[in-house]
């Protein structure tokens, strides 16, 4: 319709018999029809457009989290807390009940079927990659392709984790600094010549190039026990140098340029208390309020970003741009940070530090990672203890339990891990089960809430009680001390 000035009367005169009307009539037929003939053209505008600013208002994202471990549901927990109140579905192997609980629906399939989840994944405006495998597997490409935004390095970035011989030839091939001595061998037989060789002079690392769990690397003091390791694997492998120092890890947000770091994390690997045992994926770990450990100083910590950043803009340069999380694992030597490995997502349990202090939206920070758009990140300054607890028997003979959890009586968060809920039920799997965290102003204080929430989880199950106390604390910083001083 084509609006034009005129005479508003003659308008009148023309569409009534003005002439003929009494004036109550001529009256009312004015206001009509000057209502008809501009307002309420305009009324209907207005109301359209009122409906198309609702329509965008009550728009509800809605977010997919392909996982179920401790690690998504620290992400979940995040996802929830957004601003954008975004609707949860997820894509997990098991029913996690904590995943379960903040969700609307959820599928239960392998998290590396990639066909299954992305189709599940085209109701949904972002999905969030939490696990390796399937990032290895193609899940961001696959998504992509379906026009769904997905927060994950490609399959090929995510090679810095799944290819441990390509992240250490592209790391020396760049010229990045952290990179320990190594050899990488397609034969086992060639490994074992090369073990047998050089065990003598110094403690040596077996590592299969593929994905482990955080669990597939040895250390070798000894010829026959590098020898019998090497036996029960089938792939190529690298043989390092063992580094000497403090391990820490940082996690950073990345959108193909800028790396957005968060605190610092120490893990502990090992399964027993007094770091004996097994290796395990990971039975605890702490922060500082400080964003550094108290082994660190700030410039151990900036010398770890800047490689992070030099391994950012060097996959850039080589065609291969990294969105995503990137979690660097570091050695803190008397050289200096070493690079350990790289993972291409959160850690688990280091996501359960850090994921409950963000105070920056993270679906927001997802967004601008795979926009290309991030500044920073916020985090709230306090100390963190998180501690794992296991069925008997884990790592090398899990035994299956039921365990009961009073959930009231805590003053601490608590993530679920590998469980399933069947009839209000919680059952371990083979696997870490759940994981409690303590937060305060102090590791101490952090401490204690953790272990505190520990005497209200029942079951055939254990954790290590000496993470984040002060004697084992106390150590690493006189270990470090002496490390330097060597």
């Amino acid at each position: 319709m084509v609006y034009k000035s005129c005479d508003s009367f003659a308008v009148l005169r023309s569409m009534i018999n003005y002439e003929s009307m009494t004036p109550s009539h001529k009256l009312r037929g004015c206001v009509r029809t000057l209502y008809n003939t501009y307002l309420s053209p305009l009324t209907y505008l207005m109301f359209g457009y009122l409906f198309i600013v609702q329509s965008l208002i009550t728009h509800t994202m809605k977010v997919l989290l392909v996982g179920s471990g401790g690690r998504e549901h620290a992400i979940a927990m995040a996802i929830a807390q957004s601003s954008e109140e975004p609707t949860l579905y997820a894509a997990m192997k098991y029913k996690n009940p904590g995943i379960a609980h903040l969700c609307k629906d959820y599928v239960l399939v392998s998290e590396t079927d990639v066909q299954r989840v992305a189709d599940y994944a085209e109701r949904v405006d972002l999905a969030i990659i939490g696990p390796e495998a399937p990032l290895a597997e193609g899940m961001v490409d696959a998504l992509t392709g379906r026009g769904v935004r997905a927060f994950g390095p490609t399959q090929q970035a995510a090679r810095i984790e799944s290819d441990k011989s390509w992240a250490r030839s592209f790391m020396t091939r760049n010229d990045i600094a952290g990179c320990p001595q190594y050899a990488l061998f397609e034969d086992l037989s060639e490994a074992d010549s090369f073990l047998k060789d050089h065990i003598d002079e110094d403690d040596l690392v077996i590592k299969p190039i593929g994905l482990t769990g955080g669990k597939g690397v040895v250390v070798i003091d000894n010829y026959e026990g590098g020898r019998q390791y090497l036996k029960t694997l089938q792939g190529p492998v690298i043989i390092e140098e063992c580094l000497k120092g403090e391990e820490f890890t940082i996690q950073a947000f990345v959108d193909g340029r800028v790396v957005v770091p968060g605190p610092a994390v120490q893990d502990h690997k090992r399964a027993f208390e007094g770091d004996r045992g097994p290796n395990t994926g990971g039975m605890g770990s702490y922060t500082d309020k400080s964003w550094i450990l108290p082994f660190m100083d700030k410039g151990d910590y900036n010398a770890a970003i800047t490689i992070m950043q030099d391994t950012v803009d060097a996959l850039r340069t080589n065609g291969v741009p990294y969105k995503g999380i990137l979690y660097g694992q570091f050695m803190l030597t008397k050289r200096g940070p070493m690079v350990v490995e790289y993972n291409c997502r959160f850690g688990d349990p280091e996501a359960m530090n850090v994921l409950p202090l963000l105070k920056s939206d993270f679906v927001a920070l997802a967004e601008s990672a795979i926009d290309g758009t991030l500044k920073k990140a916020d985090y709230d300054l306090r100390a963190t203890v998180c501690k794992y607890v296991v069925p008997a028997g884990y790592p090398s003979d899990p035994q299956p339990t039921d365990i009961t959890i009073d959930r009231e009586s805590m003053d601490a968060l608590l993530f679920y891990a590998s469980v399933n809920e069947h009839g209000g039920r919680i059952a371990t799997t083979t696997s870490r089960a759940v994981a409690v965290l303590g937060i305060a102003e102090t590791i101490e204080r952090a401490e204690e809430k953790a272990e505190q929430a520990l005497h209200h989880i029942h079951g055939n199950v254990f954790a290590r009680h000496d993470i984040g106390t002060a004697e084992l604390v106390r150590s690493r910083v006189e270990h470090m001390k002496q490390i330097r001083a060597s």
